[in-house]
């Protein structure tokens, strides 16, 4: 297993809605994450610049790039978009985190 790491950005205001939304999370999403090879996955918010910090262990990184055509994550991605900073096609803006220590 692989750790990912990466970072997103909510919108202000948007804290609880944000947390609403994933405590209530679409069991076909988390299917098709599990599928891909998703486990251990969090995110966590600094809630002083609203950064999103998303950190999973996966088998296989490569099968991140297969998920943006699955339509559900689509639906997600738009169902979150008035949330959080996005791409034109309602994907999260991302940024990947470099690992630079772990302790196991």
């Amino acid at each position: 297993m692989e750790r990912v790491a990466f970072k997103m950005k909510l919108k202000p205001g948007y804290e609880q809605e944000y947390k609403k939304r994933h405590d209530a999370i679409w069991p076909a999403l988390v299917n098709i994450l599990k599928e891909s090879g998703i486990e251990d996955y969090s995110i966590f918010l600094d809630e002083t610049t609203l950064d999103l910090v998303g950190v999973m262990k996966i088998s296989d990184p490569g099968n991140l790039d297969e998920l943006p055509a699955r339509q559900v994550m689509q639906e997600w991605w738009h169902y979150m978009s008035d949330i959080m900073e996005t791409n034109a096609d309602h994907s999260p803006q991302t940024i990947s985190l470099k690992e630079v220590f772990y302790l196991q």
